[in-house]
């Protein structure tokens, strides 16, 4: 792997791809190899379409990893998860879907995404994914979003 970040979407305008499957995520080579860390992405603003009424749902999403020869350029990452606003698909397949695609790209040492969806039909749905255990000496916080209260 090349030294030198290549990326596709750095300095230049760059419309949201029109789904999920035509988004490019771009990846850079990890400048601490040889370290143990976590990297956070937290996206409190994720809509999808639900695949029955085609109505918009709701997320915040948080995606931990640790990174092995490679880290997700957020850029990229931020188009790619704009290109679900006119995706169908019910909670679990697009939170396991995301995690799987960054898992099967970047090749992590370790993953976990949390999805923290709005109530459908009165109902919030949070769904969890990971690789597996963490690597033993990494420090994971909790990911910090409640579950959902409505009103109280």
């Amino acid at each position: 792997m090349s030294d030198t970040p290549v990326t596709s979407f750095l300095g230049q305008q760059t419309p949201l791809p029109a789904s999920p499957e035509e988004a490019v995520l771009d990846y850079v080579p990890n400048p601490r190899t040889g370290a143990l860390y976590l990297a956070r992405f937290a996206a409190p603003e994720f809509t999808s379409l639900c695949p029955v009424t085609g109505q918009p749902d709701f997320a915040h999403l948080v995606i931990d990893y640790a990174p092995a020869e490679t880290i997700v350029e957020s850029k990229s990452l931020k188009l790619f998860l704009g290109s679900f606003r006119n995706h169908a698909g019910f909670h679990e397949d697009v939170t396991v879907g995301i995690g799987q695609r960054l898992v099967d790209e970047m090749k992590p040492r370790w993953l976990r995404i949390g999805g923290y969806w709005y109530p459908r039909g009165g109902i919030p749905i949070d769904v969890f994914w990971q690789t597996g255990a963490p690597p033993e000496g990494l420090w994971v916080p909790d990911q910090g979003v409640s579950s959902y209260r409505g009103r109280g």
